[in-house]
């Protein structure tokens, strides 16, 4: 066998197990995966002041209620596509919605805005619950306020077409 074929065989021998065991690898962990879309079932959010939230949606029943400019509650019914909800459900994954606490709570007199977010699937559920003034990590902070920015102007277009 020459030079060349050996290194040939070389490189064989030791790509083509490693690429096996990352297809098997992976396989695994693509299919074991705790939220998937293919399970996802609907977003709750809400947002206030202190116990009180002010705004509230929820995709499942597409109940929207919210206090407009003049104090007055408005109820309406939007109802997401399923672009927008997969739209959703990668912008959390891409913001590490999964790694969150449960709680990032500072303000215990309830004066600071506070969001509570909650994506449901069929075997879990996770909840985020934060406020203005949590001052942990700023870049878990920011990225739970992109996701409620984003989720709140998904919930506004769709409530436009739905007029």
């Amino acid at each position: 066998m020459s030079d060349k074929g050996k290194k040939i065989f070389l490189i064989i021998c030791i790509t083509v197990p490693f690429l096996l065991y990352c297809v098997y690898y992976y396989s695994i962990m693509i299919k074991n995966a705790p939220f998937k879309f293919a399970e996802f079932e609907n977003i709750t959010i809400k947002a206030g002041s202190g116990g009180y939230f002010d705004k509230i949606f929820s995709s499942k029943t597409g109940d929207y209620e919210y206090i407009n400019n003049q104090d007055s509650l408005v109820k309406q019914k939007v109802k997401l596509s399923k672009d927008d909800l997969l739209y959703l459900h990668r912008k959390a994954v891409d913001l590490g919605f999964w790694n969150m606490s449960k709680d990032m709570i500072a303000d215990t007199s309830g004066k600071s805005p506070r969001y509570f977010i909650e994506y449901d699937y069929q075997r879990k559920k996770k909840i985020v619950e934060i406020d203005a003034a949590y001052n942990g990590d700023m870049k878990v902070k920011g990225a739970a306020l992109e996701l409620i920015e984003t989720i709140n102007k998904t919930i506004n277009i769709a409530a436009d077409k739905n007029k």
